[in-house]
């Protein structure tokens, strides 16, 4: 063990880089880092099993920094140590201590918070929205248990976030599912960003509520090198998911930031020398003398790695034996399968091809159709429970670890998870998304149940692009073949991809053997006098308001629009071979496919597009007619609405 005055030096001596970046940046926060200084100084010199030139392998420990502001410290210590950055092995280059000057600038790998995409391989998820590290940690720790490594998952924690929800539901997992392997670090500085903690949030409490968990828990002074080893040293040694509650001090060795509210305030640069005399200070009292601090362990390698075959590569069975596998067999004799039955089967093929595949699910499985997934590979299925925003960043965690997580749930209950969405694309995880009962037209369960405003969220990401790639793949299919095809094409895809499900059988309307392809769309019915743009359910109701208005002398091209973003040009071909105009039609609130078709024609100049959404908040009906008709988007009424305004 590392002597008590080597590891009080250490800590002064991250803390006095911490202040001087955070100084030089303008901005930061100091006080936090300095309150965790002694704990990232035990982890990253002496706990942890890791190389900080090789910061991607396979075995090593990992680092989940809940407290996204508080990464000064770590930045500091990883600077000391020479480790990588860069965002791939092959341009990666050794940090600098003078690179902490770097701290916020936009050339630089030193982000205000932590993130991976960045260049900063060392973290694996961008955090600083407060209360999603654990359940990241939670994914990295099942990804460890799949790879059969024993590698170790540590979350630094603030007690100011542990009053996020969150928390608690990756705290619940993470007992459910027995990962001992995460050790979860709260840092009970006992201030947040306005003021002290609520009573419910200090160190005592935080520990009790750990208990109620059925975590073990050690309470520590996280400035005691002696204490802060001890404690670590029972994690892998419980029979119970361990957390260690440290009460430390925010601002640490430094008097001015004892004095006041300092809480994301940089010293201004003339009062580093005086903060740097104090921590010289403090440390002098714990005595004299150098000792040995430790490095970093070699981490092990995985006894077993998981082989992951290329996903552009495996062969995947026609629709038709997909389906079999899937269940479906008597439901395809029938010609009409729900999209969301023919995911579930779908889902379950991408699990046998691809080993990589893992799911995950909110307790609907029996409605998302995942449960046919967790029949067949039971040991890659994850349930969450009624914990939306623990199991996306769970699927994060997942997707770092090197699989490639399908996440369900009902899409209205997805959207309780979109700052995690966000997230989980800031640090371009390899997240699937899908959502079920989309739309308006599960009907009877009412608007509580019914997802409005996806479509509208997950294309905003369409307008960004990554390494010439949307940020975000949207799919919709209107049938079976569509949703079987858009899951493998969500299975190759590297990145985030959304998919909407619907709960109505519908009938084929593809050949089993169609192509799909990311930015596509078919023009399913040709007409002249203007174009029908929809997808999903509603384009078997875009197909009947076209036959409806081939019975009034009106041939109406209707265009399924299966995948957002589409490709611009060939859409604006398509309508201006339909006489230029375009009703948009959708069973959800505006924002979505209408707005994405109407810069599409604002672009091309040329084009007319009128949209027709939800007119009102939708209301429980018996049937799906009877809510696409209290809505405004019925067949008779789209009809109407083209008749009236393009043909």
């Amino acid at each position: 063990m590392s002597s008590a005055v080597a590891v009080h030096k250490k800590a002064a001596e991250l803390g006095k880089l911490s202040l001087r970046m955070t100084s030089v940046a303008g901005s930061g926060h100091p006080s936090s880092a300095l309150s965790l200084a002694h704990i990232v100084v035990h982890l990253m010199y002496e706990r942890m099993r890791y190389d900080p030139k090789n910061p991607w392998h396979a075995g090593a420990d990992r680092l989940v920094l809940s407290e996204g502001h508080a990464v000064p410290v770590v930045y500091a210590a990883y600077a000391d140590l020479g480790g990588a950055v860069g965002c791939c092995r092959d341009k990666a280059r050794l940090l600098k201590i003078e690179d902490v000057d770097t701290l916020r600038d936009l050339p630089s790998p030193l982000d205000g918070h932590p993130n991976p995409a960045e260049g900063m391989p060392f973290f694996d998820a961008a955090t600083g929205s407060l209360g999603q590290g654990l359940s990241v940690a939670a994914g990295l720790g099942l990804g460890a248990r799949l790879d059969g490594t024993d590698r170790r998952v540590y979350c630094l924690i603030g007690d100011g976030e542990s009053r996020e929800g969150q928390i608690w539901e990756a705290v619940d997992f993470i007992a459910d599912h027995k990962l001992t392997n995460v050790c979860a670090v709260f840092n009970a500085n006992g201030q947040g960003q306005a003021d002290y903690v609520s009573v419910q949030q200090s160190a005592e409490t935080i520990a009790a509520k750990l208990r109620a968990f059925n975590w073990d828990v050690i309470e520590i002074d996280g400035h005691d090198p002696a204490a802060i080893t001890q404690a670590f040293d029972h994690v892998g040694q419980t029979q119970k998911p361990l957390a260690i509650v440290a009460k430390t001090v925010k601002g640490w060795g430094v008097d001015q930031l004892l004095n006041g509210n300092w809480h994301g305030k940089p010293l201004p640069v003339a009062d580093l020398e005086a903060a740097g005399k104090s921590l010289d200070k403090k440390v002098a009292e714990f005595g004299t003398g150098d000792g040995v601090l430790g490095t970093p362990k070699a981490p092990a390698q995985p006894k077993s790695p998981r082989q992951r075959p290329c996903p552009q590569e495996v062969k995947w069975p026609t629709f038709a034996d997909a389906m079999k596998a899937g269940g479906l067999e008597s439901a395809l004799t029938k010609g009409k399968i729900a999209t969301r039955r023919a995911y579930g089967a779908a889902l379950k093929v991408a699990g046998d091809v691809l080993p990589q595949v893992v799911a995950l699910d909110g307790d609907v499985s029996n409605s998302t159709f995942a449960n046919v997934f967790a029949k067949a590979h039971p040991d890659r299925f994850f349930e969450c429970k009624i914990a939306e925003q623990n199991m996306v960043s769970a699927g994060a965690g997942l997707s770092a670890a090197g699989f490639v997580p399908f996440v369900n749930s009902f899409a209205k209950f997805i959207s309780r998870a979109y700052d995690q969405v966000e997230m989980a694309n800031i640090s371009r995880a390899n997240l699937k998304i899908v959502g079920s009962h989309a739309g308006i037209s599960l009907a009877a369960d009412g608007p509580s149940q019914m997802a409005l405003v996806d479509v509208a969220f997950f294309n905003a990401f369409a307008s960004v692009r990554d390494s010439g790639q949307p940020l975000c793949w949207s799919f919709h299919p209107a049938d079976a073949v569509t949703a079987y095809n858009c899951t493998r094409l969500m299975a190759q895809l590297k990145g985030m991809c959304y998919m909407r499900t619907h709960r109505p059988d519908v009938p084929l309307l593809y050949a089993p053997d169609a192509k799909f392809e990311p930015g596509g769309f078919s023009v399913l019915k040709q007409g002249q006098a203007a174009a029908i743009v929809s997808a999903g359910y509603m384009t078997h109701i875009a197909l009947e308001a076209a036959a409806t208005l081939a019975k009034q002398g009106a041939e109406v091209a209707v265009i399924d629009a299966y995948c957002l973003p589409f490709d611009a040009q060939r859409m604006a071909a398509a309508i201006r071979g339909c006489g230029g105009r375009a009703l948009v039609v959708e069973d959800n609130y505006g924002g979505g496919l209408s707005a994405a078709v109407a810069e599409c024609a604002a672009a091309a100049g040329d084009l007319r597009v009128e949209v027709r959404y939800c007119q009102r908040i939708p209301k429980s009906t018996r049937t799906p007619e009877e809510v696409l008709d209290y809505c405004g988007v019925s067949a008779a009424q789209i009809a109407a609405h083209a008749q009236k305004k393009l043909v």
